[in-house]
């Protein structure tokens, strides 16, 4: 899930460990099934999509476009299953030594295309403080290594 902020960060325990100004804040469920070629499809995608305003106000700028940054958190809780009781399944999130270094990669990824980059805590109980802007909020899946 990537929402198009004015600026973002998180806390851990009170502490401020990320922040990014004008951006995007990419909430990130990693699958079981879930490889590298899934995080570099995510990343290419993410990195080209025009969700950001032109002098008209349309949406027609990229990240590059408008010197963005990125935050990455990882949030298995996207994958919580509500269809049977009244308490989430996770059954569908990666095991943790798995989906954190899908994380540690595409924070990476975005990084090493010059792009500011920061990340949540993997695993860590985390305070989100989100500034929305529009409010503009997609929902990107990858299977197979294309967006679907």
């Amino acid at each position: 899930m990537l929402q198009r902020v004015t600026r973002a960060s998180v806390t851990v325990d009170g502490d401020l460990v990320a922040m990014i100004g004008e951006g995007l804040c990419l909430l990130v469920g990693i699958e079981a099934a879930d490889s590298e070629g899934e995080v570099r499809a995510a990343v290419d995608k993410i990195v080209g999509l025009r969700v950001f305003g032109d002098e008209s106000g349309k949406m027609n700028l990229d990240l590059g476009d408008i010197g963005g940054e990125v935050l990455v958190v990882s949030q298995f809780t996207l994958f919580g299953d509500v269809r049977k009781g009244r308490r989430p399944s996770f059954t569908g999130a990666g095991p943790p030594d798995h989906a954190e270094p899908l994380i540690v990669a595409m924070a990476k990824a975005f990084d090493d295309l010059g792009i500011v980059t920061m990340t949540g805590v993997f695993g860590a109980k985390m305070t989100l403080h989100i500034e929305n802007d529009g409010p503009v909020t997609l929902i990107l899946e990858i299977r197979d290594g294309r967006a679907q």
